[in-house]
């Protein structure tokens, strides 16, 4: 625990508030949150019970001693709540003060004028924070819309040149012969001869043929499949 209050002690705080407040805190802190700064309010008379501003990496909470002390009052904002902070310095100390969204208004006064200014330079850098992830996250939303109609275009052109490249080989396969070894007789006779009429050595000639072409994927194997059926039938 000593260790824990050394890093706000720092400024003159009133190290039994501190104490109190921590104490109270380790409950209270949430998942990967992490206390910056701890205010204490210091009025002129003695405070017995004086006020506190915690200020962590997601929100400010306000701490007031209640009930001669026994027990405390937190009220918390998180910065994506607060409109604005404000620090005004006096003669005797400052006073810290911010806005809500919904139109809060928030003060403490009577803080130590170093204490004030630690705690509205580490607010104002968690809004800036806040207001650079939202600008961040806006801006590469607009980068995606803006990609989305270049990927459509990309994808049709991709489609249609596949489906051009398809219409093509389909006018050119008929005119392929190159794969097709001379295995049967290239003779008009036989070019003529209907697949019934074909001897039992032309139809595994014909059947080789096929092969061939569909294992240079000229045919594809649903087309191989019914001239296999077919051949078979007649052998």
């Amino acid at each position: 625990m000593i260790d824990n209050l050394k890093k706000f002690l720092n400024e003159e705080q009133d190290p039994k508030a501190i104490e109190k407040i921590t104490s109270k805190l380790n409950d209270l802190l949430m998942k990967n949150e992490e206390v910056g700064y701890i205010a204490v309010q210091k009025k002129p008379a003695i405070t017995v019970f004086p006020d506190s501003i915690v200020v962590t990496n997601k929100r400010i909470i306000i701490c007031q001693p209640k009930n001669m002390g026994l027990s405390m009052n937190f009220t918390d904002f998180t910065w994506d709540e607060i409109e604005g902070t404000f620090m005004k310095e006096n003669i005797l100390g400052s006073e810290f003060s911010f806005s809500t969204k919904t139109q809060i208004q928030v003060s403490i006064d009577y803080i130590p004028k170093i204490q004030a200014r630690k705690i509205a330079t580490f607010a104002k850098e968690q809004l800036d924070i806040l207001k650079n992830g939202a600008v961040a996250a806006a801006s590469a939303s607009v980068i995606n819309e803006e990609n989305i109609p270049a990927a459509i275009e990309e994808s049709e052109l991709i489609e249609e040149v596949e489906a051009e490249e398809v219409t093509d080989f389909a006018e050119i396969m008929p005119v392929v012969s190159n794969y097709a070894e001379p295995i049967v007789e290239n003779t008009a006779a036989s070019a003529e001869k209907k697949t019934s009429e074909l001897t039992q050595d032309e139809l595994f000639a014909k059947l080789q043929n096929y092969k061939k072409l569909l294992d240079n994927g000229l045919i594809m194997q649903g087309e191989y499949d019914a001239f296999k059926k077919e051949i078979l039938s007649l052998m």
